[in-house]
Order: C-alpha cells, then sequence, then structure tokens
C-alpha cells in the first residue's frame, strides 16, 4: 500500500503510479460522507470517531506485521505519532463528524475542499515547496467551483443560515487540523519512518484520545448494535481509513501538499454524484458548473511539475 518517494524520478513516469491510488482515495473518500452521515444519531461522535480508528490502527499493525515493519518505538517516533495522531485522528475527525449535526454532507464535504489553501500556504513556508503558476492558476479555478458548490448548498442548506455557519466552522478547524497532519508527512521526519507501523500507531493513539474525550463528554462506551452501523465502522476504519491514509500520504510525500489536496476538490463532486443516486440530491445549473470548474482546476494543477524545495 506504499508509493515510492524516489525523489530523483520524473513525475511524468509515475503517472499511473501517482493517478490510479489518486483516484482510489478520492472515490473512497468521496462515499465517506453518507456513511458518516448514517453514523451520526444514537451513538456520540467522538465515540464513532473512537471505534473507526481502533479498527483502522488494528488493521494497519496487522499490515505492517506481515511486512515485518518495525515500530516508531523511539521518543521522535513516538512523539511523531502522538502528534500526528491527535491532529489528524481525533482533532480532524471530531470536529468533522460534529459539523455533520449542522449542515449537509455535501456542503461538509465542499468545505473540506478548502484543504488545497492551507496545504499550499503552510507547503510553502515549511517545506519550501514553489507555487508555479500552472498551479496557482488550477487552484484558483477549482477554489472558483467550490465557491459555487458552497453557494448552492448553503442555499438549500435546511437549518438555515445560523446552523450552516456553525457547520462550516467546525468543518474549517478540522481542515487545519489535516492541514498541520498533511504537512508532517512531508518531513523528514516522517520519511524515517515506515509508514504503515507509524499510521498504525498514530491511529491507535488518536483512538484513545478520542475514547477519552467521549468518556469526559458523553459517558461511557455507546455502540448501536445496527448491523449498518458496524459494517459503517469496518468500511470507514480499513478502506477509507487503513488503506484511504497510506496511499494518500504516499501520493503526498511525491507530489507534495498542495496537488495532494486536490483529492479533496473532487471528493465533493463524488459526494454529490453518490447523493443524486441515494439521496435525491438534484443537481442545479450553479452545482454543475461549480463541478465543471473543480474538476478542471484539478486536471491543470495535476499537469503542473512537481513542487521544488
Amino acid at each position: 500500500m506504499t508509493i515510492s518517494a524516489d525523489a530523483s524520478a520524473p513525475v511524468q513516469s509515475a503517472r499511473a503510479a501517482i493517478l490510479v491510488p489518486f483516484a482510489i482515495v478520492t472515490l473512497i473518500w468521496g462515499s465517506t460522507w453518507i456513511v458518516i452521515r448514517d453514523q451520526i444519531g444514537l451513538v456520540p461522535p467522538s465515540w464513532s470517531v473512537s471505534y473507526r480508528f481502533l479498527v483502522a490502527g488494528i488493521a494497519l499493525l496487522a499490515y505492517a506485521a506481515v511486512k515485518r515493519e518495525r515500530l516508531p518505538h523511539d521518543a521522535r517516533g513516538l512523539a511523531f505519532a502522538a502528534i500526528l495522531g491527535v491532529l489528524q485522528f481525533t482533532l480532524n475527525f471530531n470536529f468533522v463528524y460534529r459539523a455533520e449535526a449542522h449542515i449537509t454532507s455535501g456542503l461538509v464535504a465542499v468545505v473540506f475542499a478548502l484543504l488545497l489553501v492551507p496545504n499550499a500556504i503552510l507547503g510553502r513556508i515549511f517545506l519550501g515547496q514553489q507555487l508555479g503558476r500552472q498551479l496557482l492558476a488550477g487552484s484558483a479555478l477549482a477554489i472558483g467551483g467550490i465557491a459555487l458548490l458552497f453557494i448552492h448548498e448553503a442555499r438549500v442548506a435546511p437549518l438555515g443560515p445560523r446552523e450552516a455557519l456553525l457547520g462550516c466552522g467546525l468543518t474549517l478547524c478540522g481542515v487545519m487540523a489535516a492541514s498541520i497532519a498533511n504537512i508532517m508527512q512531508g518531513t523528514q521526519t516522517a520519511r524515517a519512518y515506515p509508514m504503515s507501523s507509524t499510521l498504525g500507531v498514530a491511529m491507535l493513539i488518536g483512538a484513545s484520545v478520542d475514547a477519552g474525550f467521549a468518556w469526559i463528554t458523553s459517558g461511557p462506551p455507546v455502540i448501536e448494535m445496527r448491523a449498518g452501523y458496524l459494517l459503517g465502522i469496518a468500511y470507514l476504519g480499513i478502506m477509507a481509513s487503513a488503506v484511504t491514509f497510506t496511499l494518500y500520504f504516499g501520493i503526498l510525500r511525491v507530489i507534495g501538499a498542495a496537488k495532494a489536496a486536490y483529492s479533496s476538490v473532487i471528493i465533493p463532486v463524488i459526494a454529490m454524484l453518490l447523493s443524486t443516486v441515494f439521496e435525491g440530491y438534484r443537481w442545479s445549473p450553479l452545482a454543475m458548473m461549480g463541478a465543471g470548474l473543480a474538476m478542471a482546476g484539478l486536471v491543470i494543477a495535476l499537469r503542473a511539475r512537481r513542487p521544488t524545495r
């Protein structure tokens, strides 16, 4: 489940090695918004997040054991895993799950697409990644598309503008936590440790923090024995976490944080397509225009050359 991050290899020669996992990540994450929506209800969000990353962490450590990857056992490795776990698997997901209690899953997906902005800025500041004209042009086009999708979703928000603003604010908090975690993956510290075992430990640390927070704020563990809920936890834990985060962080190390974040640009379009099938979502001309711009920006940005340091 790993991708080579050989800096000497030209991006063009690895195009299939980038686009295939990129497509897998985008398709799976595009489907998660509907599944997360089904998780909201009887079980407090923090417990659902904890169960998800408990499953994901165990799955990744089992995979790492098969590959005989070493665990990050020194202080630096454990600290890196702990910070990553809290940012990516505690803060990010607790904000997102709570946002879906206030706004539609489609609108959460649209707002989260803004991940490309802090990824690009922080990647430039902390990793020295250059933002070429083609990448900036693609980003501007994609942001325009996201804006149109946001306007459409905000207009049809069922709970009103105040709830929409609260939900968007929570989502943006998740975006910032996720962006810092993304930038961490571009550091030399991240490259010093095996991907699967480090992520597995980070997910279990995140799940532990989630569980502690859930117990303090919501009481003892609650689980819904409904088949849909349990299957949702398994899907979110294994496919949408263990598999996708390994692929996504591998992509990020090769093409940079800004371009990797373009998965978040196309995800709202996929989420809305699935919503069309399963939730009766109706496309307006504004939404179709926004989706078209987002996809055009994605194509332009991904054709840009590798960011340099």
